[in-house]
């Protein structure tokens, strides 16, 4: 079906879509899969441990509180400010949105209850803080 057999030398003016259509879904699923790592924070932090806890789905709100106060919203700086006003964008896009909160633990107890505060005033209902599993 790729091409016509006759005996006429005409140059094949049909486009075969089919490579094409190939190559993009392999590059679609190349994405799907590097995404998440790209979007992890880039500044490491010590999370604290703890012995329980659930698994949580990922989130596209994801709040990061470094040892030394620094503060980042999905891997850019940030303030208090911003994650009220990147809470109520998003809850007002999705009412169902969950944000996803590591603190390094050094971090000060008072900056953590900060971001929660400002989640839950931008809107966010549910949020979730990240840690390490004791073994």
């Amino acid at each position: 079906m790729a091409g016509k057999i006759s005996g006429d030398d005409e140059p094949i003016s049909e486009i075969n879509i089919v490579p094409f259509v190939d190559i993009i879904l392999v590059v679609l699923i190349i994405f799907m899969i590097t995404t998440p790592f790209i979007m992890q924070s880039h500044i490491k932090i010590q999370l604290p441990q703890a012995a329980s806890g659930e698994d949580s789905g990922p989130s596209e709100f994801n709040v990061t509180l470094a040892a030394d106060g620094r503060i980042l919203v999905n891997g850019q700086d940030a303030d208090i400010a911003s994650i009220t006003t990147k809470s109520q964008e998003l809850s007002q896009a999705n009412p169902e949105v969950q944000a996803i909160i590591s603190a390094d633990r050094e971090a000060s107890h008072g900056q953590v209850v900060e971001i929660i505060d400002a989640v839950k005033i931008g809107g966010v209902k549910r949020f979730a803080i990240t840690i390490d599993r004791k073994n």
